[in-house]
């Protein structure tokens, strides 16, 4: 290898490990840099969208943009992707503040864990049933899965006649290298407790016996799904289970089907939600880009590397046990 490019190798090295190192500094410096910029302690500023013609209350706006998992925060090269903690608290604050007459979901997403989606539709039930609020769902392009999962229990749902939602179903998945292995001359050694510990291996064929335990907590999680529309839609289980096979239906044909109540986009739903609770501001909750956060966002910029490394943190740090997803797989 040349000289130069030697030096280049180093002086690559060099500026990660001064970037990890800035990084880590300025994360524990700035860990509670919001109450510097919001004095509520909130991640997130509010932000009017439209003023109103009454004053005393208003409608809240929560927007879902992205795949329903908990990530969790910070890192080095974090997004402004979706943040299921930050979304969690966002929903607690609104039904807990007495001058909010109503909540609007705006929701964008494919789905997600069954975890993470079942932890958002418990807080639109709280709202709803502890703190009295009104609350509404707007579809975006798409609310897939785990997206209607969430939009179920609302007092309305509103959705493009254009929106891909639907994909009513549970999935897992996992690969089997275990021939690909075989080709090379790789031979995997597994030591384990009992005949299940390495369920869903990538190393071995799955057995009938794996299938069928596999099947049924699949079961399990669809059978939550199908009651959690059932109780939200007013529909039978024979409805639902009818038409909650995995397809995924138009904004359209879910209106036609009772999945949804109206068609229409964010604004036509800010209008119906006046027309019920009053002509208030609407005000939006917006992220605050934190210290670590605005420095890692610059150091992206200056490596000009964001994709490459994003993508090698996300596989590092990516659980790669099969889980149970709500989620529209294209």
């Amino acid at each position: 290898m040349s000289r130069k490019r030697w030096l280049a190798l180093i002086a690559v090295a060099m500026i990660l490990f001064v970037a990890v190192i800035f990084n880590a500094a300025t994360t524990m410096m700035f860990s509670n840099a919001n109450s510097f910029l919001d004095s509520s302690g909130h991640q997130w500023t509010q932000e009017v969208m439209d003023a109103g013609e009454e004053m005393g209350q208003s409608i809240v706006v929560l927007e879902l943009n992205g795949t329903i998992q908990d990530t969790g925060d910070g890192g080095l090269f974090q997004t402004t992707g979706y943040r299921h903690q930050m979304f969690l608290s966002q929903i607690e604050h609104a039904a807990e503040d007495p001058t909010v007459a109503g909540m609007i979901l705006r929701v964008n997403t494919p789905g997600g864990g069954v975890v993470e989606s079942a932890e958002i539709y418990e807080k639109i039930l709280s709202a709803k049933n502890e703190h009295n609020k009104t609350i509404y769902v707007s579809m975006g392009s798409m609310a897939a899965s785990g997206g209607y999962y969430i939009a179920a229990p609302a007092d309305k749902i509103v959705a493009s006649p254009q929106t891909i939602t639907g994909s009513i179903g549970v999935i897992m998945e996992s690969i089997n290298v275990s021939q690909l292995a075989e080709n090379y001359g790789v031979q995997i050694n597994t030591i384990k407790s009992g005949p299940y510990k390495d369920i869903m291996s990538a190393t071995r064929e799955m057995t009938d016996g794996d299938r069928a335990i596999l099947q049924s907590i699949i079961d399990e999680s669809y059978d939550e799904f199908v009651r959690i529309i059932v109780e939200g839609r007013n529909m039978s289980e024979a409805e639902v289970r009818r038409i909650a096979d995995g397809r995924i239906y138009t904004g359209k044909q879910a209106f036609d089907l009772n999945l949804v109540d109206e068609l229409g986009n964010l604004d036509d739903t800010i209008a119906m939600m006046r027309s019920e609770v009053g002509h208030y501001n609407v005000i939006k909750y917006e992220a605050h880009v934190g210290l670590p956060q605005f420095f890692s966002m610059s150091l992206q910029q200056l490596f000009r590397a964001d994709h490459e490394l994003a993508s090698l943190e996300r596989i590092l740090s990516t659980h790669r046990s099969p889980t149970l997803k709500y989620i529209y797989k294209e």
